[in-house]
């Protein structure tokens, strides 16, 4: 009797989970009239006007193409970084790592506004407005802290022995690090790869603040959907779909890391 009221609930969770998906790529495949107009299940006549805008019209797809090209950038930099400042948070104590630790921490939790005028006027300064590279680098506040605290976990449960044994048998650092250590956390390394490309994925106030054209994001671009008539339902939900499909992406290929992941570290 347990057993199926928890099957009863956990079917009742997932309907409600994929409920606005559900309705989200309904209205995607009808047109702005027909969603107003009634109310209905499922699209009765199908239209794939929303999607053949946004692939064909370069305001919609450069949106998606600026998106994935900071993004990527900013996860690439992130783990750099992260990988060396974790590892030393992990093997080695020095005056003041754990208030240096807690302060990369402070920096994720502070609210994204508070760093967009600094970030305006240092990028202002230097040409990088509307640059892919200046949103990646913005995004790297927040993203970095949260890769050296997930990453430090993940080090900090492989024993020291393997450090030492590795280095008796003649192996340089950077070989044992790339060859040996990393093979080793290779589940949070997706895990906290999978963080860093959603987090920035999904950041919208920074972005926009630092783009104007030349890398405007797709979630910039959605605000076009609302004009003098109101908003463009369909379309609006279909570039919400296609949204939904890099991070589907994602988790897919890294699927096999992220369940061992999501069970070990700070995860």
């Amino acid at each position: 009797m347990k057993i199926r009221k928890r099957t009863i609930a956990l079917l009742i969770y997932f309907f409600l989970l994929m409920l606005p998906i559900y309705w989200m790529l309904n209205m995607s495949f009808r047109s702005n009239a027909d969603i107003l107009g009634y109310f209905a299940l499922y699209p009765k006549d199908i239209t794939f006007a929303n999607y053949m805008r946004i692939f064909t019209d370069k305001a919609w797809y450069s949106g998606y193409l600026n998106s994935m090209i900071y993004v990527t950038i900013n996860t690439l930099i992130s783990l750099s970084l992260a990988l060396p400042a974790a590892y030393a948070f992990s093997r080695y104590h020095f005056v003041g790592d754990g208030q240096i630790f807690f302060w990369l921490l402070t920096n994720r939790m502070a609210p994204a506004a508070v760093f967009l005028l600094p970030f305006f006027q240092l990028y202002s300064t230097f040409g990088l407005i509307d640059t892919h590279i200046a949103v990646a680098l913005a995004h790297c506040l927040f993203n970095v802290p949260l890769a050296v605290w997930i990453l430090e976990g993940f080090m900090s449960g492989v024993p020291k022995e393997i450090d030492e044994t590795a280095y008796l048998d003649g192996y340089s650092f950077p070989r044992f690090f790339i060859r040996v250590f990393l093979p080793l956390i290779r589940s949070g390394v997706g895990v906290t790869a999978f963080f860093c490309f959603m987090f920035s994925w999904v950041e919208l106030l920074i972005a926009r603040t630092l783009t104007t054209t030349n890398a405007k994001p797709i979630a910039a671009t959605m605000t076009r959907t609302v004009s003098a008539g109101g908003l463009d339902w369909g379309l609006l939900a279909a570039a919400g779909v296609l949204t939904i499909v890099p991070g589907a992406l994602v988790i897919w290929f890294v699927r096999n890391h992220m369940a061992k992941g999501f069970a070990l570290g700070r995860v």
